[in-house]
């Protein structure tokens, strides 16, 4: 308690109560949020691919624009020409990360999906086997695993010690900086949020001139919260496109 305020526990903030089931299958409001974050992410695609005209309007135009993004701005940039066939699959990727990641600032809810770490971990996992399988099949297994741990023009006599800090990279320290990244900067704008909403209602409750300082701040990470929902889903898909894009195209 501070200055007459009480804060609840942290985890209060990021946990909600079971609603059924239990253990590790166990569904709480956040399972349930994941799941209708897959079902607006899949259902504004179909809508705007259902009809194809001429001029985009709706959902077509918003499903386009996305489709282009991801194209241009991402796979084009990263992977080249050989990367299309990968569209698809970094499109879903970055539309259901932001869609999960927006919850944060949807009132009545206010609680990004993505702010607990088994789904981060699970994307990065997925991301993981896909950029090891597409490398393994573009380049055979051994020489995979050569391009990927011996970097072209390093010394024979640091090659042991470059090889374990590249092999513990692409096994370990990828996938881990994926997961927590998305995970910290989602659960930290999360805690900031719930703080100012809270010292909000108090001083609401004390003095209604007191509101209006940390109230304006509130509304500002709001916003400044869109902005990291987009930027936090581009950066775990460009770093996914990344990763298989290396695994396609050994250096040389």
């Amino acid at each position: 308690m501070i200055f007459g305020l009480e804060f609840p526990p942290i985890s209060h903030l990021v946990e909600w109560p079971t609603l059924f089931g239990s253990g590790p299958f166990a569904v709480n409001k956040v399972v349930i949020l994941m799941w209708v974050s897959a079902l607006i992410a899949f259902g504004v695609m179909y809508l705007g691919g259902r009809k194809q005209e001429l001029v985009p309007t709706g959902a077509q135009n918003v499903a386009e624009s996305a489709v282009d993004f991801i194209e241009n701005g991402i796979v084009m940039e990263t992977m080249g020409p050989d990367g299309l066939k990968f569209t698809p699959f970094l499109l879903t990727l970055f539309t259901f990360v932001l869609v999960c990641n927006i919850w944060g600032i949807i009132p009545g809810v206010q609680m990004p999906v993505n702010a607990r770490i088994a789904l981060p971990a699970f994307l990065a996992v997925l991301v993981w086997a896909i950029y090891h399988v597409t490398g393994i099949v573009s380049q055979g297994p051994i020489n995979y695993v050569k391009s990927a741990t011996i970097p072209p023009g390093v010394p024979k006599l640091i090659l042991p010690l470059v090889f374990i800090i590249e092999l513990l990279q692409i096994l370990i320290v990828r996938p881990l900086s994926m997961a927590v990244r998305l995970f910290a900067n989602l659960i930290a704008g999360h805690l900031l949020l719930a703080t100012f909403a809270i010292l909000s209602q108090a001083l609401w409750e004390a003095s209604y001139v007191g509101v209006v300082l940390p109230f304006a701040m509130l509304v500002f990470l709001s916003g400044f919260e869109i902005l990291v929902s987009f930027l936090q889903a581009y950066v775990f898909t460009i770093l996914a496109a990344v990763y298989i894009g290396g695994a396609m195209h050994p250096e040389h």
